[in-house]
């Protein structure tokens, strides 16, 4: 029989599943970081016991509360070498299907391990925008990417997922937007009207293959700075397009303004993207290749791609587009997620239960009032989600705490350990935050550069380094960048 995690969770009393969660994680991280188990007997015991009494439980058990992600016990999870990789098949000929043909229908619950490999894929890219982001409000160039496109992937270590940077994108940075998603103690100091706020990449000849069409990428960064909660949990809508769709104004303003006296802003963000997106499409299409458009981001950046998704469908006919997103938020009304959804745009939200910010904006008014819409009318005046939901629980991972961490809960590590089944080293979770219980001491908020970004100069001053030049990233000289761009399209 097989035993899953949420199955144990939900039958035995909370003093049995505490014990268990922490002897089962101290036993799972000696067995991967350290070695074999220890012989002592007191902890071997009490192993044996809570293992004997595990089984009088599962004669009949109860459905699980969670049911979205299935555990495995943590002593199946790993092996001496470390945590095994979600599996990567090749998916050519489902492609449509994992990408919501079906609006994945059978495909969430239990979750379809080839729709994971996918949903983490993008999940990478999404936390790249993060891992690559300079919010060093010390550093000259922060608010910028802290690498070049030639190296980006390389440098973050997932290279392997099989894409080539193609563009990055830019938004002004002072333009009103919601408190609860602004960054707040960075200095622009790289420049004080934009920041760097993603990239567009397109799948390689080898990746192409493996996923049965060419596929562009779009990943929007989110916030880089803990979350301001404030009051006014209501936004202003604003419309968009031709019909009653309406936007938060916020989010609107992010992905539109510009300005002509900036460097780094002639062009908003959507003017930046747009023009990629559509040389790609018809750069692959003259070739004859099969073309995609997925776009993902988390928290903000999962609302810039709702935005990103809704132009490139009314922009480019009959171009399949996705969107997989991780702990965003609410962007617009009724009228904006049935235009999505007639434009045949397919979106998929990754929502942790315990996550506050995918319930924002419109705490109160918001999707749940439909049901009295011969009362109130259209109702173009509430946020509503748009798409179909992959509900995700901290609390079916024995490694997670369970106290009240707003930060942790949001965070999108957290996100990808729970879409992974554990797979995914867990000490990626503490990255820029205290998720992970302590028994498995791993620090909190370890990432960082090393010595905080500072090196020896020659004269042996601990000083902050200056960027080779194309490790600073720029508009400038931008026909050379397009043609260099186009080279690396051909992917020899």
């Amino acid at each position: 029989m097989a035993i899953t995690y949420t199955m144990i969770h939900s039958h035995l009393p909370a003093t049995i599943n505490d014990s268990l969660n922490r002897v089962s994680v101290i036993r799972a991280h000696q067995e991967v970081f350290v070695g074999p188990p220890s012989s002592n007997r007191a902890t071997n015991r009490l192993a044996e016991s809570l293992s004997n009494l595990l089984h009088l439980h599962i004669e009949n058990p109860p459905r699980a509360r969670t049911t979205n992600v299935s555990w495995s016990l943590v002593s199946q999870q790993y092996n001496h070498s470390g945590p095994p990789m979600s599996p990567k098949e090749i998916i050519s000929d489902r492609w449509r299907e994992i990408h919501g043909s079906n609006d994945w229908d059978n495909l969430l619950d239990p979750l379809y391990p080839w729709l994971r490999r996918e949903i983490l894929k993008y999940g990478e890219f999404a936390q790249a925008t993060y891992d690559a982001f300079d919010f060093d409000p010390f550093s000259e160039y922060c608010g910028s990417c802290r690498f070049n496109r030639d190296n980006f992937f390389g440098k973050l270590g997932i290279d392997k997922n099989g894409y080539k940077v193609c563009k990055y994108i830019y938004a002004m940075s002072h333009i009103e937007m919601p408190k609860w998603l602004k960054r707040s103690h960075l200095v622009d100091t790289w420049s004080k009207d934009s920041n760097w706020m993603g990239f567009v990449a397109v799948s390689d000849d080898e990746e192409t293959h493996r996923i049965g069409r060419r596929d562009i990428v779009v990943a929007w960064r989110g916030t880089v700075a803990p979350l301001e909660w404030y009051e006014d949990f209501q936004r202003k809508l604003e419309p968009i397009g031709h019909g009653d769709a309406k936007v938060e104004h916020g989010f609107q303003s992010i992905y539109t303004s510009k300005n002509e006296q900036t460097r780094y802003n002639k062009t908003s963000a959507s003017e930046q993207v747009m023009n990629e997106v559509m040389k790609l499409v018809k750069f692959y299409r003259e070739k004859g290749e099969e073309v995609s458009l997925t776009i993902t981001g988390h928290s903000l950046g999962g609302a810039l791609a709702l935005l990103n998704a809704y132009e490139a469908a009314d922009t480019i006919p009959g171009l399949p587009i996705s969107v997989i997103s991780f702990g965003a938020p609410r962007v617009g009304n009724i009228a904006f997620r049935d235009e999505l959804h007639q434009m045949g745009v397919k979106i998929l939200r990754m929502v942790v239960n315990q996550d506050f910010v995918p319930r924002m904006p419109g705490v109160v008014f918001n999707e749940s009032l439909q049901m009295f819409d011969e009362i109130t009318g259209t109702l173009d005046w509430i946020y509503t989600h748009v798409g179909a939901e992959l509900k995700l629980d901290v609390r079916s991972s024995p490694y997670l705490k369970r106290g009240f961490n707003l930060l942790g809960f949001h965070s999108q590590e957290t996100y990808l350990h729970l879409v992974d089944d554990a797979r995914r080293d867990i000490a990626l979770v503490n990255k820029a935050c205290d998720m992970l219980v302590d028994e498995l001491r791993i620090p909190h908020c370890w990432y960082q550069l090393e010595n905080k970004g500072l090196v020896r100069n020659a004269h042996g001053r601990w000083v902050k380094p200056e960027r080779d030049p194309e490790d600073i990233p720029s508009p400038v000289g931008e026909s050379h960048v397009q043609a260099h761009a186009f080279e690396q399209y051909k992917f020899v």
